[in-house]
Parts: C-alpha cells; sequence; structure tokens
C-alpha cells in the first residue's frame, strides 16, 4: 500500500521565487513531479483570489492541484496599487487539518514564516521535503533544515515552461 503524500504551495512565493531567477514554471510539469519524486496525491495551491484569474485557477485545477484560496486587499503605498492576500496562515491551518490524512508533507515555500510548521513536522516525522523556490533569496530560519531541502534552482530545466507550439 502506498502512503499519501500531500503538498502544501505558497503559490505567491514559489511565482515570485521563480520569476526573480528569469523563468516560468509548467505547473503541469510540476504537479508530475511531485506525484514521482514524492509521491505526493494531494497538493494544495495557496492563492490569493483575483478576480479575471479564472483560466489559471483553471488550468491549475486540471493540472491536478487543489485551490484555496485567500481574500486580496487593493493596496495603495508610496504611490503604488497593488494586491495583497497572504496565505501563510491558511497554508499552516490546512497542514494541520489534513495532519492525519496524509504519511508526510511537501512544503513549497522559502517563507521563513513557516519555520515553526516545519519545526513540528520534522519533530512528528512527517516532512517529506521543504521545496525552496530560490537557493539565493530564503529565509534565513529555513536553513536549519537543509538536510531536508530541495532548491528550485536546480530544476529549472526540468520545470520551466516552454510554450507549445503548433507542430
Amino acid at each position: 500500500m502506498t502512503q499519501d503524500n500531500f503538498a502544501f504551495i505558497d503559490s505567491q512565493n514559489l511565482h515570485l521565487g521563480i520569476r526573480d531567477q528569469g523563468w516560468s514554471l509548467d505547473w503541469r510539469r510540476f504537479r508530475v513531479y511531485l506525484n514521482d519524486k514524492y509521491s505526493v496525491s494531494k497538493a494544495f495551491v495557496f492563492i490569493g483570489h483575483v478576480p479575471g484569474n479564472e483560466k489559471l485557477y483553471d488550468m491549475l485545477r486540471s493540472a491536478g492541484y487543489i485551490l484555496i484560496f485567500k481574500p486580496t486587499l487593493q493596496i495603495q503605498e508610496n504611490g503604488h496599487r497593488f494586491m495583497k492576500g497572504n496565505v501563510d496562515a491558511e497554508l499552516v491551518l490546512h497542514t494541520m487539518i489534513e495532519y492525519p490524512n496524509y504519511h508526510q508533507a511537501v512544503i513549497v515555500s522559502g517563507d521563513g514564516d513557516f519555520h515553526c510548521l516545519v519545526t513540528y513536522l520534522v519533530q512528528k516525522h512527517k516532512l517529506q521535503r521543504l521545496i525552496v523556490p530560490d537557493r539565493q533569496k530564503y529565509s534565513r530560519l529555513l536553513r536549519e533544515f537543509s538536510s531536508h531541502t530541495t532548491y528550485m534552482n536546480r530544476l529549472r530545466d526540468k520545470l520551466t515552461y516552454k510554450k507549445r507550439g503548433i507542430s
């Protein structure tokens, strides 16, 4: 009997970490990678809900992700407008709600706000892997978990989005 592992993905941290390296993630390939490498049967994506992004949400669902939405706010700061939708609390909460349902968790984020969650999962032998989007830009709080960490910088060739042309 295979043991189910679940992934909990901080979409904003993942997106920005990959973007800052100059590439785009192929979400479909990433889902296959999570399944093949870590036996992830359920992959939760924590994402701010922005009207008009329905195509993105549909694509993520069709690739096999379960979306957990956070309402977003329009923030005006220093003359700039931006969307804010911090998903940290939702990711921690759902990781704990699902705790009895998975063998081990894969956490995808480089955000130090997850230090307490990762610490707890390691103590309970429930952390399969911490996947950090950018080895150059992640919280020093997570560095103590280097033996459990995979850096996506190394996965660029495998997981980069390539436009699908007409052949």
